[in-house]
């Protein structure tokens, strides 16, 4: 891949990580600001479901700040773009739709068709 649009990536990459990092800082502090007197079981109940619901997608967030990491690693070492399991070149496409992907989108056909048929 050319350097620019390694370049374009890693600016990608790295400005979806800094969104990430400010969300999960967002949500320590809004949990920690919150006062939990409640009189009513039925508000505390909402609030945990909530909190549930937040904490669900910070996890979810998570995954992806190491998926981010990981594909900033292979821009450094000169595989991103590279197909894992290949080796083939990843289409600019599929990596504009799914910057962190590892592998081009035959083999992830391939894949979900293996998933698909076990029933996952």
């Amino acid at each position: 891949m050319e350097k620019d649009r390694l370049e374009f990536f890693r600016e990608l990459l790295n400005g979806r990580l800094e969104d990430l990092l400010k969300n999960a800082e967002g949500t320590v502090n809004d949990m920690t600001d919150i006062l939990e007197s409640f009189p009513d079981p039925t508000d505390r109940a909402s609030l945990e479901s909530d909190r549930n619901f937040t904490l669900r997608i910070r996890d979810r967030e998570r995954k992806l700040i190491v998926k981010i990491k990981e594909a900033l690693e292979r821009i450094e070492d000169g595989t991103y773009g590279v197909c894992d399991r290949c080796g083939g070149d990843i289409s600019e496409k599929r990596l504009m739709a799914r910057p962190v992907t590892t592998c081009c989108i035959e083999c992830k056909k391939k894949e979900e068709a293996i998933e698909k048929a076990r029933g996952f």
